[in-house]
Parts: structure tokens; C-alpha cells; sequence
């Protein structure tokens, strides 16, 4: 393995093998298995858990991390293709990775989606731009439509907590000031697809996931076993779920129109997660999210505060699934 940018990438047999590692590192560790390697962490967009996770996993098998941060405490960073550089960034990204890229022996990019061009963000247009400057292990650590590691976190923590994998996996939009990424919607939708659930993404009218990103996940459960569907109707998606992971995002219909956008969601305040959600739901229903979350506008305080909560359990196994993907890349 060379690259990890996303869990489509792969064959269901070999994510599973990668469970399987970070399962034997998080029992018997090993803290010399990248003695002398240093991983480069380019953050174009903000982080609080993949930088301190990516940067744990790599001090706890031995290795260290470079950070950079585009204007904190470096030059600030333009990475449009055919730029006149006139305005406040100094540096291009044509120069930085593979400069960065050379320090190291293997990166990790964070570069979020534009979120105008609704066909250029699918497409992962600027990332695979990005990637195609880097010689070394790549790490995709979240780009326009993808967040591989915390699907591989998320189906990680469902393995710990036993959840079954035929188990009915509910995806639901939840209510947010503002349009966020498909990044990790996208990503989750696949992943419990792959591990062959009965997924559903419910959402209120304006919020289905593009086709393509649907299709996708349609196909992994096709290999798998499983089933994916869209609806919005609450009752019918939450009866009987194994599984309630909430996560927000924009309107692909209004998407790079904020404006119509904010239109859709202001009636839309009542997709708060709580405790109401779960009555016809499996007794031991968990509730995922993968963090940071808008409390009482995305979820109540009693579902995140609850016993059915998981998310700083997601939260650490982004730390014990990103140990297997850096000692598979410099590993093998």
C-alpha cells in the first residue's frame, strides 16, 4: 500500500485486514516499528483530532511528525492552478508539497472541498492536483468528498462494540448554521455499505447525497451483501437501527449558493438528534458522530452526555486505525 485516499480504493478483504493490524498494534504495541521516519502533515483547513491523532500514532510506533500550518508560522499558501501570486500568499503548493515531500517519508494532506463547483469537488479535482506533486506515502487526512480514516474509525469502533454487520446503519442529516462539506457523509456511507449493512440516509427534501457518491455506496453493498437507500421519512429510517450516526452538510441542489441554502435549513430545526429518535430504534441503538458537533442545534445534550454515545470512542480509534495505515505505508 503506497496511498490511503479513499476506502473505495481498496477490496473489502484488505480494510478488513487493516482492522485486523490495528487491532494487534492497539494490544501489542510497537514502539520502535518507525524508529527514524517522519511523517509531514500539511493542514490546509482547521483539526483538532487528526492532528493530535496522526501526530500520536506516529510518537507511539516510533516515528515523529512535521506539522504545517499555511500562515502560522509559515508563508501563507495559494493552491489555484494559473494564479498571478500578487496578494498575500507567498508560497504556491506546486513548491511546498514536493519540498515537504522531501523532508519526509510519507504526508498527510488536509485540503477541504471549495464548495462551488459541485462536479469539480466530486471529481476531487484539487486534491488529486495536490497528490500528484507527492513521490512518497500519501495520506488523505480529508479532501472534498473523502475522510477514509474516519470511516475506517468508525467501522473499527462498530467492530469493538459488536455491532452486528448485518445491523441496520442509519445516516441522518442534522441541522447546522451553515453548509458543511460531503466529505464525511460521502465516506460513512460507503463504508457501512462495504461492511455489508442495511444503510439508510435520511435527510429532509434538498439534502439527498449526489448520485454519484449514492451509486458508489450502492455498488460497495451490491459486493458486499449489504443495502442502501434514502429517505425522509424519520420513522421508518429509525425503526429498529443498530446504529444512529448524524452528520450535517450542504444542499447539493443550492450547493455554492449560500444564501438558498440557509433558505432550505431555517425550517429545519427540529433535525436535533435526541433521545425522542431512538424510541423505535434497537435496544442497544449507539450513536455516532464523528466530532466537532453543534450541541442542541445538531444533538441534544442527553444523546451526546447519554450511554448510548460513542463519539470519544471514535474519537480515540482514529488514533489506533491511523497506527495500521502509517506502519502499512512504511511498513508494508
Amino acid at each position: 500500500m503506497n496511498r490511503f485516499l479513499n476506502l473505495a480504493d481498496f477490496p473489502r478483504e484488505q480494510i478488513k485486514d487493516l482492522l485486523g493490524l490495528a487491532a494487534r498494534l492497539q494490544q501489542h504495541p510497537q514502539p520502535q516499528a518507525l524508529a527514524g521516519k517522519v511523517l509531514g502533515l500539511l493542514f490546509l483547513n482547521p483539526s483538532l483530532r487528526t492532528l493530535a491523532s496522526f501526530q500520536s500514532a506516529m510518537m507511539r510506533l516510533g516515528g515523529s511528525a512535521v506539522v504545517i500550518t499555511p500562515g502560522q508560522g509559515t508563508w501563507q499558501m495559494e493552491t489555484r492552478p494559473g494564479v498571478v501570486m500578487n496578494g498575500a500568499a507567498a508560497e504556491h503548493i506546486r513548491e511546498a508539497v514536493p519540498v515537504l515531500a522531501s523532508y519526509c517519508d510519507a504526508l498527510g494532506i488536509r485540503m477541504f472541498a471549495e464548495g462551488r463547483d459541485l462536479a469539480a469537488d466530486l471529481a476531487e479535482t484539487n486534491f488529486r492536483m495536490v497528490a500528484d506533486l507527492c513521490d512518497k506515502p500519501l495520506v488523505n487526512m480529508e479532501s472534498a468528498v473523502s475522510h477514509p480514516c474516519q470511516a475506517l474509525a468508525d467501522w473499527y469502533t462498530m467492530d469493538e462494540l459488536r455491532v452486528p454487520e448485518r445491523g441496520k446503519f442509519v445516516l441522518t442529516w442534522v441541522n447546522h448554521p451553515r453548509p458543511l462539506p460531503l466529505a464525511v457523509p460521502a465516506s460513512t456511507v460507503h463504508m457501512a455499505a462495504m461492511r455489508g449493512m442495511e444503510v439508510v440516509v435520511l435527510r429532509p427534501e434538498g439534502f439527498a447525497l449526489p448520485e454519484p457518491i449514492m451509486e458508489k455506496a450502492r455498488e460497495a453493498a451490491r459486493a458486499s451483501g449489504g443495502t442502501v437507500y434514502e429517505t425522509s421519512d424519520r420513522n421508518e429510517a429509525l425503526a429498529g437501527a443498530h446504529v444512529i450516526y448524524a452528520k450535517e452538510w450542504g444542499s447539493p441542489q443550492h450547493y455554492g449558493d449560500h444564501e438558498a441554502d440557509a433558505r432550505l435549513r431555517a425550517s429545519l430545526t427540529d433535525w436535533c438528534v435526541n433521545e425522542s429518535w431512538f424510541k423505535n430504534a434497537d435496544p442497544d441503538c449507539r450513536f455516532m458522530h464523528c466530532l466537532p458537533v453543534r450541541r442542541n442545534v445538531a444533538v441534544a445534550d442527553e444523546v451526546l452526555d447519554g450511554p448510548r454515545s460513542v463519539v470519544v470512542r471514535e474519537a480515540f480509534n482514529r488514533m489506533v486505525v491511523q497506527m495500521a495505515v502509517l506502519y502499512r505505508l512504511l511498513r508494508g
